[in-house]
């Protein structure tokens, strides 16, 4: 691997904090080791050439086989595009803490979540509060990767926002936006030449992020390491930043609904185009007028996790008996490809019981190709 960060001074774009103090003395031992990468399309692979081979995730975890062993290192692909921390919180138990003990959980989301502070906020807020509860021994460890609007300067608004959290838990960050923010202002890259579409690297791109972060864990495992942490006190702190951050966040099987008879259990049609998910795409599916289902959380708040594709329609729901919302969720990516859209419902002020209605309408959107619904999970927080 090219070391691209030779001679170049990586306070810019690394803060140790509290560092990863388990996850250290666990490689110190004879233990296998389990690191989970959590985020969207860049951290899956999307534009290396082989994304379990050459992707910055792929990358790092080579890195740690060779030097700790194959066999100790097991790694995680929680990686799911266009997912942002809002969904990446309600992610987080079936598609990383249900495999079992993790040690290391990188935490990539800066692209993806856009402009609405708060929202930002409850999702990475949510995935540090509900690992530091469901899995106390997990180490966690901040990314940020870069896009046209990521390199506009030194830690732009998304960066900033999962600084807050980072900063509020004593959660590391490496930065690697502003690695490449600094090659570029030295001219060294163009950054067409790392990402033709401006968002996903090529594999240069991947490799040179790999490289940033080879260098944090060579600086963190030293022997001098330890010195660059603060005491890490691995408690959770009483008081969130943001009430009703996504905490409690899951995803619940659409099994748990009552439906209509007009709703039966299905498959995408042969030959359909997925983007963005690799896990299961067994569903509940009607496109019949008044087909309805219910269901109830115990929560702040709930939400769909639907199978949108050129055949959505647009539904309606009631929260706890109130008035009907319409919601159209067909959008330009629906008319090529399938792929998982959550819908959030409304939050309350104080958890309870909350009680959903969800109806199809049997209208569409101009560009849809029909009037389904597909129901691929339920969400809770």
């Amino acid at each position: 691997m090219s070391d691209y960060n030779k001679g170049r001074d990586r306070t810019a774009f690394i803060v140790h904090r509290e560092g990863l103090p388990h996850f250290k003395a666990k490689l110190a031992g004879k233990e296998q080791v389990t690191v989970a990468f959590l985020g969207g399309s860049i951290t899956e692979g999307a534009g290396a050439s082989a994304a379990d081979k050459t992707s910055w995730r792929a990358l790092t975890a080579h890195y740690l086989r060779e030097r700790f062993g194959s066999s100790r290192i097991r790694s995680i692909n929680a990686g799911v595009g266009g997912t942002d921390s809002s969904l990446g919180a309600h992610r987080l138990r079936e598609h990383v803490l249900s495999v079992g003990n993790i040690d290391l959980l990188f935490v990539e989301f800066s692209v993806n979540d856009g402009s609405d502070r708060e929202e930002s906020i409850r999702g990475m807020e949510g995935i540090v509060r509900q690992c530091r509860r469901l899995s106390p021994g997990t180490d966690l460890c901040f990314i940020y990767t870069g896009s046209e609007r990521n390199l506009a300067r030194i830690r732009p608004y998304p960066i900033a926002v999962h600084e807050e959290v980072a900063e509020h838990y004593g959660i590391p960050s490496v930065d690697f936006a502003a690695g490449i923010y600094g090659m570029l202002t030295n001219g060294e890259v163009a950054w067409s030449s790392l990402a033709p579409d401006g968002y996903h690297p090529n594999d240069e791109g991947h490799e040179i992020y790999a490289g940033f972060l080879q260098g944090y864990l060579k600086e963190l495992l030293s022997t001098e390491g330890d010195s660059l942490m603060l005491k890490h006190c691995g408690h959770l702190p009483a008081e969130p930043l943001l009430a009703g951050n996504y905490e409690y966040a899951e995803m619940l099987p659409y099994e748990l609904a009552d439906y209509t008879g007009d709703f039966q259990i299905r498959e995408l049609p042969s030959g359909s185009k997925l983007m963005n998910w690799r896990y299961a795409t067994d569903h509940r599916y009607s496109d019949h007028p008044d087909a309805s289902f219910t269901f109830t959380v115990v929560g702040q708040s709930s939400g769909l996790l639907l199978l949108c594709g050129p055949d959505t329609g647009i539904f309606e729901y009631s929260i706890n008996g109130g008035s009907i919302v319409r919601v159209n969720p067909f959008d330009e990516w629906c008319l090529n490809a399938y792929r998982p859209v959550s819908v959030h419902f409304p939050r309350f002020q104080a958890r309870g019981s909350i009680s959903i209605m969800v109806r199809n309408t049997g209208l569409k959107d101009k560009r849809s190709q029909g009037t389904g619904m597909r129901v691929l999970k339920l969400l809770a927080n």
